[in-house]
């Protein structure tokens, strides 16, 4: 009989660089939430997949710029990479994700917590689809293998599904011997309430693209599941009024289109039909306030 296996994968990357994109493919499921704005991830999302007698706890992490304090002093920044930090020292693997247009600095800051926690890694190099010049790919694979002894380099492109079978079969690979820890139909130790805010900031930041202002949250204050109906109300919590004008947009036209496309994504969790009341709030300084940091689930 096979001896089960069961282990922890951080993919672990600098901001932008395709760490949920990756971790929604490689579950087969919508878990994580995407955008073009960099440090969307703010808090490590576990996601389980269970395939036969192995076990694989993904962990997507925010992504990570310094080992050090933030230059802005921000207490949300300082939260998101102490996130990325612990999920490092605490994974059975570290899947390093790069960008295949070049191994940059902040890539080596990342190489760096890895060789720090003496954690086994294998690199992923994503978005190969957008090299201009595939002749460039084997001299970066060449740069990386001299940077650390990584059990496997694998080019790939989450977006486009190139890659992920030879990446899973590797990550299987590296886990564990050991009883599973969650049921097999298990995809995520985190609560609906979690993932409802979530979808909502995920159309917020769509909507609002580089409008966006950085220092936005989302709130589920209710959710009320019933037989016919789920009712949601839930927050956006800004920092100034000119925020809450930009999110609200001209007649409100801009919060109920937020609101009807991430009614769609709660409907699909949800599993029915679901009433979703959205509010702008200011809050000022709530991403420095230890306080309502801890209120807004950042702690």
């Amino acid at each position: 009989m096979n001896k089960t296996r069961c282990g922890y994968a951080g993919i672990v990357g600098r901001p932008n660089v395709g760490k949920s994109t990756l971790l929604n493919h490689l579950m087969g499921t919508k878990l994580s939430i995407t955008s073009r704005k960099p440090q969307t991830t703010r808090i490590n999302l576990i996601g389980i997949s269970t395939r036969d007698q192995t076990q694989i706890i993904f962990v997507d992490t925010p992504g990570l710029l310094s080992l050090g304090p933030d230059p802005s002093g921000r207490k949300i920044n300082r939260y998101m990479s102490n996130q990325a930090m612990a999920a490092v020292a605490d994974v059975d693997l570290a899947v390093l994700l790069i960008d295949a247009r070049g191994w940059t600095e902040a890539d080596e800051t990342v190489l760096t917590l890895i060789k720090r926690e003496d954690v086994t890694a294998i690199c992923g190099i994503n978005k190969i689809d957008r090299l201009v010049r595939k002749d460039l790919l084997l001299p970066l694979i060449n740069e990386i293998q001299d940077k650390h002894a990584f059990e496997a380099i694998i080019p790939m492109s989450a977006l486009h599904r190139q890659g992920l079978d030879d990446l899973s079969i590797e990550i299987a690979r590296l886990m564990p011997e050991g009883p599973h820890l969650f049921d097999s139909d298990a995809l995520t130790d985190r609560p609906l309430v979690f993932l409802v805010a979530e979808a909502i900031r995920e159309k917020l930041m769509r909507q609002l693209g580089d409008e966006l202002p950085h220092r936005t949250t989302v709130v589920v204050e209710r959710y009320d599941a019933g037989e016919i109906l789920t009712e949601v109300d839930a927050v956006i919590y800004v920092e100034r009024q000119s925020q809450k004008a930009i999110v609200i947009g001209r007649g409100g036209k801009r919060l109920k289109a937020i609101g009807q496309e991430a009614r769609g994504n709660i409907e699909d969790l949800a599993g029915g039909k679901v009433m979703l009341n959205l509010w702008v709030k200011v809050q000022p300084g709530w991403s420095n306030n230890d306080e309502l940091l801890t209120r807004f689930g950042y702690r």
